[in-house]
């Protein structure tokens, strides 16, 4: 059982001891219970999501918001599923679900408030999923007061599963995930937000990467593209739309792998909102102050 600790020390709490109390912030995970997390995920995803890929009927897909925002009956079973393991893992934590807040946008206050709060995307890239393409995901995160303490980004069609600790580093399946230096003179590869959830406004701003030293290219799975930046394989994503159950795991994997974030504005992307958008993530500060350079003078 994961359990809330006050992190100050003894004499921190006697000095105070006339004041308010400080609100004690969530421990971080220790690796057991970070592994039970996993079972968690692995299990839902066995169960509601797996047997369903390539099998969906039609009427098993649904519109949210149009054409291009799908939601399958594997995204709310796996959430809820999810949200009864996990809570119980974390007695007094809450869940921020993509299907419950599309359902009660009031659910996303729980980010503000002092429970601990599981933040939980059941199928990242669902349009990838209900094509057949195995390039999904199951992201989860534990967040308090705004700050991420663990995260799991799994991918079960591709046998992958990311874990990251705040202060711990990352793993994937099990091996530790190392910073990789840049190739000089290779392009920065950026994941940018896809044209298809895009307004034209922001389709212009992203446009100004498209030049000379960077390389573009419309994102699939966002939380399967910070697993990419932790890996090496591309350089940053940058994203115009700030969905925490989209963006909380990946973050702390690019964090614990040596990379940063920060929105236009110059400062760490926040999970309760109100961000100035676009935001990147990248493997390094150089490369994030190089994107936000190009996005600030288009914004």
């Amino acid at each position: 059982m994961i359990e809330a600790v006050d992190n100050r020390n003894p004499g921190e709490i006697a000095h105070h001891a006339a004041a308010p109390a400080a609100r004690p912030m969530a421990a971080v995970p220790t690796p057991e219970e970070a592994a039970a997390v996993e079972d968690a995920i692995r299990r839902a995803a066995a169960e509601e999501i797996l047997p369903r890929f390539r099998q969906l009927a039609a009427e098993d897909v649904v519109e949210k918001n149009g054409p291009h925002d799908l939601v399958t009956v594997a995204d709310r079973r796996a959430e809820e599923q999810l949200t009864a393991a996990l809570t119980a893992l974390l007695p007094g934590s809450v869940v921020v679900g993509e299907e419950a807040v599309h359902a009660d946008p009031s659910i996303l206050d729980a980010l503000h408030g002092d429970a601990p709060v599981w933040i939980v995307d059941p199928v990242d890239g669902t349009r990838q999923f209900v094509h057949g393409d195995p390039g999904f995901a199951t992201l989860v995160a534990l967040a308090h007061h705004g700050e991420i303490l663990a995260s799991w980004t799994y991918a079960p069609a591709l046998g992958l599963m990311a874990v990251a600790r705040r202060g711990h580093g990352a793993t994937l399946n099990g091996a530790p995930l190392v910073p990789h230096p840049a190739v000089p003179g290779a392009a920065l590869e950026v994941a940018i937000s896809h044209y298809d959830f895009t307004t034209d406004d922001q389709k212009r701003v992203l446009g100004a990467l498209d030049t000379d030293g960077v390389a573009p290219r419309p994102c699939g799975s966002a939380g399967l593209e910070y697993l990419r930046i932790a890996r090496g394989e591309i350089a940053a994503t940058a994203f115009s739309w700030e969905n925490a159950w989209d963006h909380a795991a990946g973050l702390l994997l690019v964090r614990e792998t040596g990379g940063t974030d920060a929105t236009v504005a110059g400062v760490p992307f926040a999970l309760t909102g109100g961000n100035a958008l676009p935001f990147t993530a990248a493997r390094d500060a150089e490369v994030a102050r190089r994107i936000l350079g190009l996005l600030a003078a288009a914004n």
